[in-house]
Parts: structure tokens; C-alpha cells; sequence
């Protein structure tokens, strides 16, 4: 498995924007780069970046970010997609990361989920016609965020599932489930093909792999049973210098 590094946290001691922080992982021989929201970035010097590196990007964010479960922001979000999707293109057409919004007071489960699907089926179309694939991403609602509607990898799953493009998939970050209290084997098991990218980061403190109490070489060991065979998003926050963070990382994980 190759390591994907999280710009938006890595290399920033040494490097300001986001094109020399791809010059600097590719310096350290990290090949894959991946960052959050897109609209405040130089987006004509990240693919310059990418261009002179031949670093490839594993994803950033739909952005601004919208409720994918309140029909009051759907035409927002859908406008947000289109607009990613554009700057996607101009960025070698890497995986778009949708966050779920929050949950509504007084709606019942079940409308949660009938917004979503709505929503989501729509957005996965203007994926397939752009020949960009979006990924769903749950996230923990114990420690960072609070309130969010889609905190449940099997939930994820079932939405993408239910849907059933090709250009929508899930986001799996070990760490957001494990804060969930999720079994990772049990959850993934016989559904990995759902599973566009993972990402990882120690628990608790949400650091490096090495600096908390998760088994990494146990939960690799783990992924290549399940079949998992792409980039490990290392979208963790550092707390050595990019290099010796690096080293932690891979030594922990065995990659």
C-alpha cells in the first residue's frame, strides 16, 4: 500500500501553500497528496505542482460543504458539486470527499436517509457524466464533530449501496470509526468494493500511527485480507517535523 499524505496538516512547518507542500512530500518520496476544502487554494499551482512532481492526488473536498439530509440546502449542495467537479478535472479528476451535514431535529431517521438517497443519487449522476467518483464519509460525532447526521460506516455503506453508481463510493478513516467503537473487519467484510480510499490517524489525539493505542500493523494486515489495495490517507496531525513524522508512520503501519 502506498501512503497518501494530508497536505492541509503535513509539511506545513516548512512550506506555506499547498504547491510546495507537494514539492516537499514528493521530496520525501510521498508520491500521493490529498487536502480538504479547494475554493481559498491556488488550484492553477497545485497542478502545476502536480505536474512538475508527477504526484497524483487520492482526493479533496465538495466545497463548501451542504446537508445532504436538509432539502433546504440540496440545490446548494448539488451547485457544490458541479463547481468541484470542475476544479476536479483541472486536478487530474481525483475522488470528491462528501460530508453528510447535520441532523435535523424532530425528522426521523428514515427521512434522514430518504434526503440523503435523493440528494446523493443526483450528485452521483453529475459524477458519472464528469467521469469523477464521489466518496461518502462518515464521521465521529464523539469527539470532533458533534451532531453530524452520517456517523455510521455501515449506514455509509447502505446509502452507497441503495444508490448503486460506480461514481460513489465511501471514504473509510479508521480513526473516525474507531472513536465509534466500530469493528473494522466486521463492518467491511464482504463490502470493500464500496470502499473508494481509507485513511488513517492514531486514538485517541488523532496523531500520527505510533503515538496512540490502535494495532496499525494488525489493521493493514487486516485490509489486505479484505481485499483493500489502494492509498492510505495519512490525515493525521503531525506532532514531529515531516520527516521524523514519516518514519513514526511507517515504521507503525509497516508500509
Amino acid at each position: 500500500m502506498k501512503l497518501s499524505a494530508c497536505i492541509e496538516w503535513q509539511f506545513g512547518d516548512e512550506t506555506v501553500g499547498l504547491p510546495d507542500r507537494i514539492r516537499a512530500a514528493s521530496e520525501a518520496g510521498i508520491d500521493l497528496v490529498e487536502f480538504h476544502l479547494w475554493r481559498d487554494k491556488d488550484v492553477d499551482g497545485i497542478a502545476l505542482a502536480l505536474e512538475e512532481t508527477g504526484s497524483k492526488l487520492t482526493g479533496f473536498c465538495v466545497d463548501p460543504r451542504r446537508s445532504i439530509v436538509d432539502p433546504a440546502q440540496h440545490a446548494e449542495m448539488l451547485e457544490a458539486v458541479r463547481g468541484t467537479l470542475e476544479a476536479a478535472v483541472k486536478l487530474g479528476s481525483p475522488p470528491l470527499i462528501v460530508a453528510s451535514g447535520f441532523l435535523r431535529e424532530g425528522v426521523s431517521p428514515e427521512e434522514h436517509r430518504a434526503e440523503a438517497v435523493k440528494v446523493l443519487r443526483e450528485a452521483a449522476l453529475l459524477a458519472e457524466e464528469a467521469g469523477v467518483t464521489l466518496v461518502l464519509e462518515p464521521l465521529n460525532t464523539k469527539v470532533e464533530h458533534p451532531g453530524m447526521y452520517l456517523d455510521s460506516t455501515r449506514l455509509a455503506l447502505d446509502i452507497v449501496e441503495e444508490i448503486g453508481s460506480p461514481r460513489l463510493k465511501v471514504l473509510y478513516d479508521v480513526y473516525h470509526s474507531r472513536v465509534m467503537g466500530e469493528d473494522m473487519k466486521s463492518v467491511l467484510e464482504g463490502r470493500m468494493h464500496l470502499v473508494e480510499h481509507v485513511q488513517v490517524a492514531d486514538m485517541p489525539g488523532r496523531n500520527e500511527p505510533g503515538t496512540g493505542e490502535i494495532d496499525w500493523k494488525g489493521v493493514v494486515a487486516d485490509l489486505r485480507d479484505l481485499g483493500y489495495q489502494g492509498a492510505l490517507g495519512l490525515e493525521y496531525r503531525p506532532t514531529l517535523p515531516a520527516l521524523e513524522s514519516l518514519a513514526m508512520t511507517r515504521e507503525a503501519l509497516g508500509v
